[in-house]
């Protein structure tokens, strides 16, 4: 069974059903109904055309629900019946499923478990297991999703015609990058790879709509997935980037991570995505950490700052700061900032490290360990704060 097959033919059959007049909700449950079917009957008896089979088992599916609740006898009359086997439409609705998986009254993680499904093409139990949550929890959160977006309904007259046309929201084009970006950071859990996947989505994304910051969206997670096999040591902990094995980052996914970003910085509409991706370049292209342009990633973040007013991304700027110009302006960078921030504690021990206030650095390494957002990173942070207590001789 091939099942990159089935992600790939997902949202074009979703969006056929939904053409043809079905609800989003029940038009995604006849979907998955459809694919679980595939499943159980291509390895023996593979259609020609699976997509039109995808289609004509979905909308049987799509049928058979909307005739067995008698509150639908309306929307059923008005329906057409099962149109004649056939191939399936060309149309391809994926790039509407994006906006209206992002629509703006959901919640962000409910958009990306909506996204996964729709668009996706994962189930219901491999989103709950990415997650770490009940597989009814997950349901529920989907169930709620789809019957916010139903009236909505998929426009086709949205997007200019074209295989790569100009779409002409940018709005909803930050939408679709956040929740996208959102799916990217949450790495891998159980049988999914969500880094992997969010990647693929991005590239699918990228083939449909030209858009400086979807190339600048998919640069940045090639720059950082380049890099996946060296951040973590065989016991499992951290390793931090100046310590990173280079030799084991993909220089392939490194190489076309670069292209990518050239050609979307050459149309000159910069974008925090591209911007982002312009620091995550300069560190991939670095042959040793000591060798990294610490001067131009400060340039790029003072970018950043202007595009998005992020305190996190002043929080990154400090550490940039502390690397080109010396530990202690990166103090001083730093002391500009809200102490509350997420992570603030960590750089401020690290840059009280480099000044050489080893005391104080433990401390806060400490500190930060208490904070931190996971185990992986609390384990790294109390390994530190132990080294320089030892290396002081407390």
């Amino acid at each position: 069974m091939n099942e990159a097959l089935l992600r790939s033919l997902t949202p074009s059959v979703l969006g056929i059903l939904v053409r043809r007049g079905a609800d989003f909700a029940t038009a995604e449950d006849a979907v998955q109904d459809a694919l679980v079917e595939a499943v159980r009957v291509w390895p023996a008896t593979p259609p020609r055309d699976p997509k039109g089979w995808l289609v004509t088992v979905a909308w049987r599916r799509f049928l058979d629900t909307t005739r067995a609740d008698a509150a639908r006898r309306r929307r059923e009359e008005s329906v057409d019946e099962e149109p004649a086997p056939g191939p399936a439409p060309a149309v391809d609705d994926t790039l509407q499923l994006y906006f209206l998986c992002a629509h703006p009254s959901l919640t962000p993680s409910s958009a990306v478990a909506l996204t996964l499904r729709a668009v996706g093409g994962l189930t219901t139990r491999q989103i709950a297991q990415a997650y770490l949550v009940p597989e009814a929890t997950m349901a529920q959160r989907i169930s709620r999703a789809k019957r916010t977006v139903s009236g909505v309904g998929v426009s086709p007259a949205r997007a200019k015609p074209g295989a790569r046309g100009r779409f002409d929201q940018p709005g909803d084009v930050a939408t679709v990058l956040r929740v996208l970006y959102l799916v990217f950071n949450e790495g891998y859990s159980g049988d999914v790879d969500l880094a992997a996947e969010a990647i693929r989505l991005t590239r699918q994304l990228a083939a449909a709509i030209d858009h400086p910051e979807v190339a600048g969206l998919l640069a940045l997670m090639l720059l950082h997935h380049a890099r996946r096999a060296a951040r973590t040591a065989p016991d499992g902990g951290l390793v931090p980037l100046a310590e990173q094995d280079r030799g084991r980052w993909d220089t392939g996914a490194i190489a076309e991570g670069i292209a990518i970003l050239q050609a979307a910085l050459a149309r000159d509409r910069l974008g925090e995505f591209q911007a982002q991706a312009a620091v995550a370049a300069l560190h991939a292209d670095a042959p040793t950490a000591e060798e990294t342009d610490w001067v131009q990633i400060v340039e790029w973040y003072d970018e950043l700052a202007r595009l998005t007013d992020s305190p996190v991304v002043r929080l990154n700027r400090a550490v940039a700061v502390g690397e080109a110009d010396g530990p202690r302006a990166g103090l001083a960078a730093l002391a500009e900032l809200d102490d509350a921030l997420p992570r603030y504690t960590a750089v401020a021990a690290y840059l009280h490290e480099r000044v050489g206030d080893q005391e104080t650095a433990a401390r806060l390494y400490a500190e930060a360990a208490r904070k931190a957002p996971n185990l992986a990173e609390r384990d790294h942070l109390t390994r530190q704060a132990a080294r320089l207590n030892t290396r002081g001789g407390r």
